[in-house]
Formats: structure tokens, C-alpha cells, sequence
């Protein structure tokens, strides 16, 4: 019984632990569509955020609740169970390679190619003058307190994202976990995807505009990270429609014991509370506000971040910030 209510303790801490803003204007559609698997590297977990309104929101990564007292992490791949030999396969247009686009004190931005890839690459990655065609993985590195830390990475050939905060002391790391898509979600097959034909860095603003082979375009924007969570901004020029998902969490579940996300929890519109379940049981509601985790140790990924989208607004444009006294 202590166990269960401490369990329920560190969840509520972790829903309340989002920096306090303006209530949000739109609800939005949430729809479940996952499916069982047996294979742990498979993302089997897809949980759509739908509106023809949502022009700007917020993504979150912050460090589940049991952080504090983990004391060993299982970053391991598990390929029990696993077929991948159905996947299409596409060579690199280049060779492997590793190629720094941006370097600073403080950030600095890695580009690299694999041998082969899931999709064709042609996706472009520019910052500056400087134009590169084909990178399979961006990675977005930071100074901490005594090393770099590896914060965000993009797969700018199907859209994927991953985030992660700075690392609590003494951890000297943490896990990627759950991966993230935004802007105009179509499929590819079996596989959500986001058609990317550009992806621009601004050092500046910490910023990627994406410009989307559908003639749209978005920004995502590095709003604050710490120790605790990061949290991104994301505009899109214009409202994603077709009932099609402006953006979508990917993960995968196994087991209980087993997965890289496990619960949902979403804020209803006029809810007194919010509306807590296990995440494969979960078909779809109206919410403001969207929490996908863990409450209990995974042995996939233990470390990964809880993930929560919200903030839903049709203005593009940010609210006014309080100044400090």
C-alpha cells in the first residue's frame, strides 16, 4: 500500500511541476492509435494531437518522478522478439560520415549520414550559407556545469525528433526514450511521418524552421532547458487540416516493466482533475493539456523522459512574459 501511494505521489508531483501560463484557447482531439507488439525496438505507441485551429503549442521533456532515487540505468537495446528484415532499405547517397555545422561556447550542432536509411534522402539541413543534403541524424549538443550534454536530435528524413533535459547530479547522463513528430503527419506505409524539405538552424534564436513538402512551414524553438526539463515552442504558419495530427508522440510498449512510455494523462476541458490511464487501454478524448510516462521503473530506457504536450493556442504569436520586479 505505501509503494502504490507513493507511486500516485510522485505522479501528481510530476503533472504539477509544469511552469504555471495563460490557459489554453483550443482543446484538442487526442486519438490512441497503438498496437500491441512483442518487439522492444518497435515503436508501437503513436498518440495523435488533432486541430484545424492549433497554430502554436509547447512540447515538454522532463525527468519522470523517480529520477531522485534511481541508482542503475538500462540504456541496452532489446531485440528479443524483433524482425526487421521487412523494412525497406535505402543507401546513402554519400558516405558515413560527421560533419559539425555550427560551434559555439555554449551549443554547438553535429550532422551525420549512415550507410543506409529507411527512406530516400532528400531532405536539406542548412544553417547559414552552409547546405548539406542527405544527414540521416542532427544532434543539438550543450555546455553543462563540467561537460557537453547531447540535449535534442532530428531525423530530418521522416521528421523524428527526441528530446532530453541536462542531467540531475550525479547521473552523468540520461536516456533518449519516446521520439516526437510535428507539423503535417502523413503515413509512410505502417510509419507517421513528417515530409521535411528543408530544416534551417538559427543559432541566435536556438531555432529550426522547417519548410514541409506541402508548402507550409513551422519553427521549433529551444524555450529553456535545466536540470529538470526542456521545454520547445512551436509555431506552424498555418493550422494543420484534413484530420490530420499536428503532432504525435512515437514510442514503444511491451510490458508494464517493459517500454519507453506506460500512462496518459490528459487535462479535459472543465475537468476538475485529470483523467489518468494505462496508455494502451486509452482510445481518445478532448484535452488541454497531454502527459505520456511512467510512474514505475522501466528496464527499456529507465532514465527516458516523461512527455507532455500543451499550451494549444491559435495565436501564433507568444504570450506577453511578466516582468520581473
Amino acid at each position: 500500500m505505501r509503494a502504490n501511494r507513493l507511486r500516485l505521489a510522485f505522479f501528481a508531483l510530476a503533472l504539477s511541476a509544469a511552469p504555471a501560463f495563460a490557459a489554453s484557447d483550443v482543446a484538442v482531439e487526442v486519438r490512441n492509435e497503438s498496437e500491441p507488439v512483442l518487439c522492444a525496438e518497435k515503436d508501437n505507441v503513436t498518440i495523435k494531437a488533432i486541430s484545424p485551429e492549433v497554430r502554436r503549442f509547447q512540447i515538454e521533456a522532463a525527468h519522470p518522478a523517480y529520477i531522485a532515487g534511481l541508482v542503475r540505468d538500462n540504456w541496452d537495446a532489446d531485440w528479443t522478439a524483433c524482425d526487421m528484415t521487412g523494412d525497406p532499405v535505402f543507401a546513402a547517397v554519400t558516405p558515413p560520415r560527421r560533419v559539425t555545422f555550427y560551434e559555439s561556447i555554449e551549443y554547438w550542432l553535429v550532422g551525420y549520414t549512415f550507410p543506409t536509411f529507411w527512406r530516400p534522402s532528400e531532405t536539406t539541413f542548412k544553417v547559414g550559407d552552409r547546405v548539406e543534403k542527405g544527414l540521416h541524424l542532427v544532434q543539438l549538443w550543450k555546455l553543462g556545469k563540467d561537460r557537453s550534454h547531447e540535449l535534442l536530435v532530428v531525423y530530418p528524413q521522416d521528421g523524428y525528433w527526441r528530446a532530453r533535459p541536462m542531467p540531475p547530479a550525479p547521473l552523468p547522463a540520461t536516456a533518449y526514450g519516446s521520439s516526437f513528430l510535428v507539423g503535417p503527419i502523413v503515413q509512410d506505409g505502417a510509419r507517421p511521418v513528417v515530409n521535411i524539405r528543408e530544416i534551417e538552424f538559427d543559432p541566435k534564436t536556438v531555432s529550426f524552421k522547417m519548410s514541409f513538402r506541402d508548402g507550409s512551414s513551422g519553427t521549433l524553438k529551444l524555450d529553456s532547458v535545466d536540470e529538470n526539463r526542456m521545454v520547445l515552442d512551436v509555431v506552424l504558419d498555418r493550422p494543420v487540416g484534413g484530420g490530420n495530427a499536428f503532432v504525435a508522440l512515437r514510442s514503444m510498449y511491451v510490458t508494464e516493466f517493459n517500454n519507453d512510455v506506460a500512462r496518459i494523462a490528459i487535462r479535459e476541458p472543465g475537468a476538475k482533475g485529470w483523467r489518468e490511464e494505462p496508455l494502451m487501454p486509452f482510445t481518445s478524448g478532448k484535452a488541454t493539456d497531454v502527459w505520456m510516462g511512467r510512474t514505475t521503473h522501466s528496464r527499456h530506457n529507465t532514465s527516458s523522459p516523461d512527455m507532455v504536450f500543451r499550451n494549444f493556442s491559435k495565436d501564433p504569436n507568444p504570450p506577453a512574459r511578466a516582468e520581473k520586479k
